[in-house]
């Protein structure tokens, strides 16, 4: 009875501090929306298995929901090309973060792995028409270790945070990152009790500019049951503006060793044009014995903010087992947004 009285009291003198909170106030915001990346390619690369092939790249619909200090995401792709590796439709984000504030916020669900400056940008934002091969190889789109396509993301949990401000737009000069995954891409349970742990850390000294790291230690289980571990580090500098301009370099030191980078540079826009130019290469064994170098060259033309065309060409050296090939391949991509 004692303590029945006790809570009553303690209950009706909360009243008048709780009345204080704005529960009433709290609403749910979603949004509905998408995106459509259509495709044309050709190449003359000699052993290749289609020499032209139209079709959709992909279809990607998502919904995003904010509730007081929490947001949620929710997004399915539809692949154009379909293999056992690469299966469709399926999920690709599921995930619940709370943001009070932007110097701790906590991200957990299947999301982006927190490794590499490109890794979580949008395909409108890339710039080529593709992610880099640093990205496909090392990030876990087509992962050097056979793991299945997985566009750069895991199932775990993210802390994240932008700290120091400064100026009088208050920019953020310190970004800081660490994530636990389970290790084995999208859409699949862990089979083993290790999880995957990477983070990243930059710095932003002028707005725009991003000069960091990435680490990524953990493993990955193939369907033979084999355990393939990944160590992997990076570093790059991302800056947006007027001009854009992208670099990084990534090493694997474990799986017989492996390492890639890029650079991109884009111009300012002209009459709603861009020109971007770029250098990727990835060396399997880090040897120009079993490499592939990438030069090209992309333009892109916003008809709409959510219509844009966009034609690239890459000049190819690959340089297989010590078997030398240079073939060209021309794409060109229409986004729709919705």
């Amino acid at each position: 009875m004692k303590q029945f009285v006790t809570l009553t009291a303690l209950i009706f003198f909360s009243l008048p501090v709780f009345s204080q909170f704005p529960w009433g106030k709290i609403q749910q915001n979603t949004t509905f929306g998408g995106y459509v990346i259509g495709q044309a390619t050709a190449t003359d690369k000699s052993n290749a298995d289609k020499k032209a092939d139209m079709g959709l790249r992909l279809i990607r619909v998502y919904a995003d929901s904010k509730i007081g200090d929490f947001a949620f995401k929710l997004q399915a792709q539809l692949n154009g090309n379909v293999s056992e590796l690469n299966k469709s439709p399926r999920i690709v984000d599921a995930w619940a973060e709370w943001r009070r504030w932007p110097e701790l916020r906590v991200r957990v669900g299947q999301m982006k792995r927190c490794f590499t400056f490109e890794n979580p940008m949008h395909p409108w934002l890339l710039g080529r028409g593709s992610y880099s091969q640093l990205s496909t190889k090392m990030a876990g789109f087509s992962d050097r270790t056979g793991e299945h396509a997985s566009n750069g993301r895991d199932f775990g949990a993210q802390l994240y945070g932008d700290l120091f401000p400064f100026g009088e737009k208050q920019n953020r000069f310190l970004h800081y990152q660490v994530g636990v995954y389970n290790g084995q891409g999208i859409n699949f349970n862990d089979k083993n009790t290790r999880k995957d742990v990477m983070g990243g850390l930059w710095i932003s000294p002028v707005k725009g500019l991003q000069i960091g790291g990435f680490a990524w230690n953990g493993n990955y289980v193939n369907n033979a049951g084999k355990t393939i571990d990944r160590e992997r580090y990076s570093a790059g500098i991302n800056y947006t503006g007027a001009w854009s301009a992208r670099a990084e370099y990534a090493l694997d030191e474990a799986n017989g060793k492996a390492d890639a980078w890029y650079a991109i540079i884009g111009t300012p826009e002209w009459y709603r044009t861009k020109l971007f130019l770029f250098y990727d290469v990835y060396r399997e064994a880090k040897s120009f014995d079993n490499s592939t170098s990438i030069y090209g060259a992309a333009i892109q033309h916003m008809l709409d903010k959510n219509l844009m065309f966009q034609f690239n060409y890459g000049f190819n050296h690959a340089n297989i087992a010590s078997v030398s090939q240079n073939y060209n391949t021309f794409d060109l991509q229409v986004y729709w947004r919705f």
